[in-house]
């Protein structure tokens, strides 16, 4: 009796073990960050075991509210679409070495498309696109480049993606000073391009308010900074509360995470913060807007390409008011008295060209003309 019994275990056994095995990750598995099913949109080929899109993290994770969150929600909103098996992947460490294992990783783990949101990927893709052919890049703020800058290389199986942050920046100082605010700062993380024109272009949106209001000159102040880091510090928060006792109402947290030092400085004055790249009024009462890049928005857009046999392989797209790639999110603002009307005006001179902003990143910025904003750069 006791032998059946144990014959009868080692059965059942086997039949389970069979069973966990018969189970791939295109059956509906899930992982950390994962998403999974069987079925394909109809213009996919044959999907392989493992997970069919990746996005590689940046700086900071997936939840940040910020560049990885904007750009996995992209691919997620796609992939949950069409029911595609994807997957993100956190670099161990920072650096090209870390970037290209988990470039690696994603390909061993069945990846066809990759999206890498940074410019700090512009080299780990320069060497993957050649290593891996028949995988697709989608860079996001980056143009492919070797480790001394000899060489430029978008192949025909990536797509470097930029957006106008200065459109974006400008309707943010724009919306500041229209809605009544006067003396504002800036807090940039790392000066890189992207983050040079946001306040570039939150200077000139400010400058070009004051002007359609009459102001007299002087009138609007902008404190001006970079901090150096895309993460929070306990120096950034001292900062950002001295701004603002000393009279800055709002303040632009352009720099992924440093956003979480200013936040507390604007509560306990009782201020305002603008915020970035996405919306991120959920994550503070003192948030009145956000100057975004549609990174949701362009992500899904280059995927659908892809499966849709139209992958823009070398080529270099531009997001920007004219394709509607970059914009305040008008419905969870907290606006005084700029409007939708307000905005819906300002956001059609720059998509038809009536205001062009200037991008030149070269110039510091109490250097941009200005006769009605007066700014402080603090180096």
């Amino acid at each position: 009796m006791k032998k059946l019994l144990a014959i009868a275990l080692v059965l059942i056994l086997v039949l389970s073990i069979a069973a966990c095995d018969n189970k791939s990750p295109g059956s509906g598995s899930t992982s950390s960050g994962t998403t999974t099913s069987s079925n394909p949109p109809p213009a996919s080929p044959s999907q392989q075991a493992g997970f069919e899109l990746a996005l590689i993290t940046d700086l900071g994770t997936i939840d940040d509210r910020s560049f990885n969150q904007g750009a996995w929600e992209g691919l997620g909103q796609y992939a949950d679409e069409f029911n595609i098996t994807h997957k993100y992947y956190q670099p161990a460490d920072q650096g090209d070495d870390a970037y290209l294992n988990a470039i690696d990783l994603a390909v061993q783990g069945g990846a066809k498309v990759i999206v890498t949101p940074g410019f700090l990927f512009e080299e780990p893709v320069f060497l993957a696109q050649d290593r891996y052919p028949e995988v697709k890049f989608i860079l996001l703020d980056g143009s492919p480049h070797s480790a001394d800058y000899s060489e430029f290389k978008i192949a025909d199986n990536t797509v470097s993606v930029f957006y106008a942050e200065e459109q974006s920046g400008f309707l943010a100082g724009y919306a500041a000073v229209k809605d009544g605010y006067r003396k504002l700062g800036f807090m940039g993380g790392m000066a890189v391009p992207a983050v040079i024109r946001f306040g570039h272009g939150y200077i000139q949106g400010a400058e070009h308010a004051a002007k359609e209001m009459n102001l007299p000159g002087g009138s609007v102040t902008i404190n001006y900074y970079y901090t150096g880091v895309f993460a929070p510090a306990p120096e950034i928060q001292t900062r950002a509360a001295a701004w603002y006792n000393e009279g800055d109402e709002v303040i632009f947290s352009c720099g992924g995470g440093i956003c979480f030092s200013i936040f507390p400085a604007a509560l306990a004055s009782g201020n305002v913060v603008i915020g970035v790249d996405g919306d991120q009024s959920t994550e503070s009462e003192t948030v009145i807007t956000s100057a975004m890049k549609l990174l949701t928005k362009s992500v899904y857009d280059c995927l659908a390409q892809y499966y849709g046999n139209k992958f823009p392989g070398g080529e270099e797209l531009r997001f920007s008011a004219d394709n509607k790639g970059v914009g305040l999110p008008m419905d969870t603002s907290k606006f005084k008295t700029f409007s939708q009307a307000d905005y819906d005006a300002i956001y059609a001179k720059l998509a038809d060209g009536t205001i062009v902003v200037d991008d030149d990143i070269d110039i510091e910025p109490d250097k941009i003309p200005t006769s009605s904003v007066v700014v402080t750069y603090y180096k």
